[in-house]
């Protein structure tokens, strides 16, 4: 398993879970839902929020809850 975090600007990879017991009802609300596909933009300049696309959609996430996103199945690309 890889979080969501680890990966770098143009990686891909599935969602398969999440670190807590109970995540972010918000991010649940964006389709941040495990078996959905998601990619890691970028990084903003500080490393603070990050730039992912799910969905069709860009969405910026902070990196608090990033870590909490366990992904299987990283490609690159």
């Amino acid at each position: 398993m890889t979080l969501l975090t680890d990966l770098q600007p143009g990686e891909r990879g599935t969602i398969h879970s999440w670190v807590s017991d109970e995540p972010p009802a918000r991010l649940l609300e964006f389709g941040l839902l495990p078996g959905t596909e998601i990619e890691l933009v970028r990084y903003a300049p500080l490393g603070d929020p990050i730039d992912i696309r799910i969905r069709g959609f860009h969405l910026s996430i902070r990196k608090s809850e990033a870590i909490l996103i366990r992904l299987e199945s990283v490609t690159t690309g």
